[in-house]
């Protein structure tokens, strides 16, 4: 069966390097990765080994946003790592190198490595070059928001639609500091690609460059039995919440790195985010929240001048061994400065906020955990009356139609992992209320989570989640919610004793999904604060 795949006499005695593919046509994130695939195959190849190239899914989460559809998107991660975890288990591959480019392909290629525990590289497809609209740059993110502006009457028709013909020109992620870039600066953090893999356009020499050498150096890893629990510790799981916080990156990291710490057994907890938070500032200007794109951090040096800097204050672990056989230490030596006349990443003396942006909540409506993105720029503290919805699509109408006023704090609730199922990202009614301007007006609360284009006064992943009774799902229209990020909390002005007399009325809701996927995932998902893990 080998010989009739192209293995020849000399093959059989060579280890075998499974190359995971992410490559699919569903989305621009993703379309290239077949490409970067067969590079990577020849760099095994050319370092001795065979390579094997194999398949997994890949879903859209911009595409499906705000649809029925985008529960699929976090079911995903956990079908990616299966695959993975299937195919090279089943085949008996000596290493593996997985190629990923949209949001969950990251986390889970990890979660299928961190179980397979053998000599493995992660490689990412590459950010999307900016478009352009009126020789400003655009993303994704910049459709959504138009979306916004576009119900405000700010925008007509016509320039609309011209934002979004401009907004994606070729392959790529989405270009800001959003989930996948954030997920994939983590990792090179973590130790498990290449230096600067994550910092790399998706169509450029210095990608195909990065697959061939990764190609190349997960030989290495095997000649010398290096595996992900060498590389996977505690110490480089701070280490990429360091570099997270630093690029001011996504909410998701905080659930992916959850899940992958569980998958490989390190323990990992919400606080840990917060204990970071305080030692590390925001140093990077990137989108949503800031100014930059991505492919304008590569021009100056990508992250590694970033991860320098951040050792050379103590706030990197710099001995963790990483997938170059060297340590994090060894591998930034002679990694030059960013130019000085830069703005993109700050100093520690002029940072961009001066601790976390990263804040876990605790509190009555959140005894388990939440996660908000706080930037800075939509202030600290936001009290207000609850709007209560049950799903995004009822909160997204009200947004667009003017029926969400100054002051409110919007609750989407039953978008959990259990309840949603899957958990849906808000981007677009996030996206819908920076467009209309109400960004400092309005706060947005949720079960659900975020895209890692959202910004504005928004608390996420907050559990126990509302379909399994939290106190999310007691709320009526016109409490009185307070979120403060100083004191770290998330309270509803309500006693005790109310809320047990309302718990006491209320009823587990009909599951949604009775077949299926989505109802496979809802009876085995766990709480979005232990990573919503399946395993």
């Amino acid at each position: 069966m080998l010989r009739a795949v192209g293995f020849k006499d000399g093959d059989f005695a060579k280890p075998q390097i499974g190359i995971a593919s992410t490559w699919s046509m569903v989305t621009p994130c993703n379309m290239h990765i077949d490409l970067l695939a067969k590079e990577t195959a020849k760099g095994a190849n050319q370092a001795g080994g065979k390579a094997v190239v194999f398949n997994t899914i890949t879903v859209s989460d911009g595409i499906s946003m705000g649809t029925e559809g985008m529960k699929y998107s976090l079911v995903s991660r956990e079908v990616i790592a299966d695959s993975v975890e299937t195919v090279v288990g089943c085949e008996g591959f000596d290493g593996v190198v997985a190629i990923g480019g949209c949001d969950k392909n990251m986390p889970g290629c990890l979660i299928a490595m961190a179980r397979l525990n053998r000599p493995s590289i992660f490689v990412y497809g590459g950010t999307i070059m900016p478009g352009q609209y009126r020789n400003t740059n655009v993303d994704v993110v910049s459709v959504f928001e138009a979306v916004g502006q576009h119900a405000k009457h700010q925008l007509t028709d016509r320039e609309l639609a011209q934002v979004e013909r401009s907004a994606i020109p070729g392959p790529g992620s989405c270009g800001g500091m959003y989930t996948a870039n954030t997920m994939a600066s983590a990792i090179e953090a973590l130790g498990m690609s290449l230096p600067n893999s994550s910092a790399q356009n998706a169509v450029s020499r210095e990608k195909q460059q990065d697959c061939l050498a990764a190609g190349k150096a997960v030989m290495n890893l095997v000649q010398n039995n290096i595996c992900p629990k060498d590389i996977m510790t505690r110490k480089a799981f701070l280490n990429a919440i360091a570099m997270v916080t630093a690029l001011g990156g996504s909410t998701n990291a905080v659930l992916h790195l959850l899940a992958m710490a569980h998958a490989i057994g390190v323990n990992l907890t919400l606080d840990d985010f917060t204990r970071i938070g305080k030692k590390v500032p925001v140093l990077a200007d990137l989108r949503p929240s800031g100014q930059y794109m991505m492919s304008e951090l590569i021009e100056i040096g990508g992250v590694q001048p970033l991860m320098r800097m951040l050792l050379g204050k103590g706030l990197l672990e710099g001995d963790c061994l990483t997938v170059t056989g060297k340590t994090l230490k060894q591998n930034l030596r002679g990694v030059k400065p960013y130019p000085k006349s830069q703005g993109i990443v700050r100093s520690f003396s002029n940072p961009i906020k001066k601790d976390g942006h990263l804040v876990i909540l605790y509190g009555n409506l959140a005894p388990e955990g939440a996660v908000a993105k706080i930037s800075g720029k939509e202030g600290l503290r936001f009290t207000g009356k609850a709007r209560v919805f049950p799903s995004e699509e009822k909160a997204l109408s009200r947004i667009l139609d003017g029926g969400v006023r100054k002051g409110d704090v919007i609750v989407i609730r039953y978008e959990g992992p259990k309840g949603g199922p899957g958990m849906r990202e808000m981007l677009s009614p996030t996206a819908a209320i920076m467009g209309k301007g109400l960004g400092k007006e309005v706060a947005l609360i949720t079960d659900g989570r975020f895209s890692g284009g959202s910004h504005g006064f928004v608390v996420g992943h907050i559990t126990p989640e509302a379909a399994v009774g939290g106190p999310l799902a007691l709320l009526k229209n016109g409490d009185q919610i307070t979120i403060d990020a100083q004191k770290r909390e998330i309270n509803v002005k309500l006693s005790a004793k109310e809320l047990a007399q309302r718990k006491k009325s209320w009823r587990f809701p009909k599951p949604r999904y009775t077949r299926g996927v989505l109802a496979k995932y809802a009876q085995q998902v766990r709480s979005a604060s232990n990573g919503a893990t399946t395993d």
